[in-house]
This record gives structure tokens, sequence and C-alpha cells, in this order.
């Protein structure tokens, strides 16, 4: 399985915030972007969505920012990842399998018809790989729901020290 850079660079905003040594104090994007070495641009629309979803306020103004707009116990992983990510289509004929998974009230996105490659591969219609896949999926979610944000930054003064010595 792999993660958009969306994904990551959303739980890294998440992970950045999180370990900040003071909570009333506002991140920005230039620190985070500088701290991970990432697109400044990317990381804009990543932190757009996340204010959009609630995880984090965005401050506007001179002395504007972000900050985490939940406790970090209250940021399921799994959550964020079914937010930020478009799909989990591990292979193109997977989308259709889609269509038939639903597991412990978590829906996977599903798509109007499968891609032009999925429907040239000559065994989609009888293929039992596709459903190991989606199973493969839902047990990796349902691992992602057993974990917050704070299970991940417990170790907040060696990841802060860390960040700050990338930032510059």
């Amino acid at each position: 399985m792999r993660l958009t850079n969306y994904s990551d660079y959303a739980l890294r905003t998440l992970m950045y915030l999180a370990v900040m040594p003071d909570r009333h104090t506002l991140g920005t994007i230039t620190d985070i972007a500088n701290s991970y070495q990432i697109s400044r641009s990317h990381l804009t629309k990543v932190i757009h969505q996340l204010a959009q979803i609630g995880y984090i306020e965005s401050i506007r103004g001179k002395n504007g920012g972000i900050r985490l707009a939940k406790r970090a116990e209250d940021i399921v992983l799994g959550d964020v990842l079914r937010q930020t990510e478009p799909d989990f289509y591990l292979v193109p004929c997977f989308a259709h399998a889609a269509l038939d998974i639903k597991q412990s009230n978590t829906e996977l996105n599903t798509v109007e018809a499968m891609t032009d490659s999925a429907s040239r591969c000559v065994i989609t219609p009888v293929c039992k790989l596709k459903n190991v896949f989606a199973e493969a999926t839902q047990a990796f979610l349902q691992i992602m729901d057993n974990y917050t944000l704070a299970d991940i930054v417990d170790n907040d003064d060696e990841l802060w020290q860390v960040l700050k010595i990338h930032n510059g």
C-alpha cells in the first residue's frame, strides 16, 4: 500500500502542530514546509483542507497562523487518511471491487465505471485477487483506526528538536 504525498503531508502537519512546545503559539506554513523540506504550495492546499475538515484552526492576519483545532487524542489516523486519500485502489480493477466491499462502518470510495486499463484485464469478472486487496485495505484502515495523533507524537520533545534543526 502506498499513500499519496497529500496524506503524508496532512499527517506530518498534524504531527508538527501537536509537538509545538507552546500550544498557544501558532505554526506557519513556511515553518512546517521548511522543517520537513517539502513544497510550500502543495502544503498550502493540504492545510486548507485540514482546516475545512476541522482538524486545524487557521487564524488570518499579520500575526496569524495555524494550530490544532482538536486535541491530539481526538484525531484518529484512519479518519485522517479516509478524508485525505482520493481512494484506496491498489490496482485499477480494485475500483470495481470497492463497489461491493463494506465492513464495520467503513465505506471505500466508489467510482462510476472501471478504468480503461481495468476493463482490458480479461480475468476481472472472475478474479479473486481484487477481493484479497479489498480485505487487506480494510485491515490497514482498521489498524489505523486504533491510533490517534497523540499515539504517534508521545516523543514530542525529540520530534520538536529534529523539526527545529531542519527549520534552520
